[in-house]
């Protein structure tokens, strides 16, 4: 079948994108599911700074490629060996295929997933291959999702089927920055009752992380941002403290504010500087845990004997160490009791038309989740 899809020619490509236009929609030609895998009517996707990562060249991956990784949709049809999933049923997509048999899926870590991980690097679906091409030449999937597009082929391990009859929009939400950033503190930090964390960066995963910590019960949770008006919709989401990250004494004010620091800093904005901050606000004994995507080629500078001689952890944490057929279905009920308030990330939308602007707005700090309506 044709579909119209926002398809990535270049990258590196410098803003305004309105301008530069680095995602063309334009019709591709997208072949029927195969061997365990599902045709999605893709209903609403949300842009991330992952996805932003890819055109600006910090995240570099094949081209030509059909972007978006965070997303919700309708069943359209299912191929070969799917026998769970039936045309209509609505689903979230998970940017990790799970096979189930690797060693991190059989230790419950499908974050991890061997071939998972080895396809999306690719630009591959799981089963090999790729199902998307234009005028015969094959174009590239994003982390075996492709959401950027009215319709995609994806692996059966890469949904998610929900009950749950929540907006499309706000759905969406739930496969990239809820299950990032709520993850990170539920399941890689286990933010604690009466613990304090700070969260570094504000974009939609930032703020996710802060839901998590306030649902998790922390006393304290500090949210840092370059920008106020982050800040200020970190405190309706309930922040007790926020800093500007830019005024140049910082990690002084929040060390002193903490007396000593806070049990858990969450860097969530993608740079080694945050990172930095995030280590250096975290009291001794407390653990850093990060889910920032960084340029590969950054490195960050830190001292043995303070991880050592404080007792200190970092963790890394991807997909918010989730187990997302676990995971997912208990964040919406949440959402549903109002424990977690994500309609409040969606702050913008268009038609895929717009999504160039739509990362301009990204790029700018002017949207938190700006959101894809097909």
């Amino acid at each position: 079948m044709k579909t119209r899809a926002a398809v990535l020619h270049a990258s590196p490509v410098t803003p305004p994108y309105a301008q530069s236009k680095p995602l063309w929609i334009e019709e591709v030609e997208l072949a029927p599911p195969a061997m365990g895998e599902v045709l999605v009517k893709v209903r609403a996707a949300g842009l991330c700074h992952s996805d932003l990562s890819v055109i600006d060249g910090n995240r570099p991956r094949p081209v030509p490629m059909v972007l978006g990784h965070e997303a919700a949709g309708e069943v359209e049809e299912v191929g070969p060996g799917v026998a769970d999933l039936k045309k209509g049923d609505r689903v979230v997509m998970v940017f990790v295929p799970s096979c189930g048999h690797c060693a991190p899926c059989s230790e419950g870590r499908p974050a991890l997933c061997e071939p998972g991980n080895a396809a999306n690097g690719v630009g591959e679906l799981m089963a090999g291959g790729r199902r998307l091409s234009q005028n015969g030449k094959p174009v590239n999937h994003h982390v075996g999702v492709s959401a950027f597009a009215e319709h995609t082929v994806m692996s059966r391990h890469s949904l998610v089927k929900i009950e749950a009859e929540i907006p499309h929009e706000i759905a969406a939400l739930f496969g990239c920055a809820v299950l990032t950033g709520v993850g990170a503190a539920v399941n890689t930090a286990k933010v604690r009752a009466g613990e304090t964390a700070a969260v570094v960066g504000l974009g939609g995963v930032g703020l996710s992380a802060l839901l998590g910590a306030v649902a998790c019960g922390a006393s304290r949770v500090i949210a840092v941002d370059l920008s106020d008006e982050k800040l200020r919709v970190a405190r309706e989401l309930g922040a007790t403290d926020t800093f500007n990250a830019g005024a140049p004494d910082v990690v002084e004010a929040i060390r002193a504010a903490t007396k000593g620091g806070v049990d858990h800093g969450l860097e969530m904005a993608g740079s080694v500087k945050a990172l930095e901050l995030a280590y250096q606000i975290t009291r001794r004994g407390g653990t850093t845990t990060t889910a920032g995507l960084a340029n590969p080629a950054h490195t960050m500078a830190l001292a043995p004997v303070r991880l050592v001689g404080e007792e200190r952890t970092l963790k890394g944490s991807y997909v918010g160490s989730c187990i997302p057929v676990r995971d997912i279905p208990r964040f919406i009920d949440l959402y549903q009791r109002g424990r977690l308030p994500v309609d409040k990330l969606w702050t913008s939308s268009s038609p895929l038309d717009g999504i160039n602007e739509g990362f301009d707005a990204l790029n700018e700090g002017r949207t938190i989740r700006h959101v894809i309506q097909m």
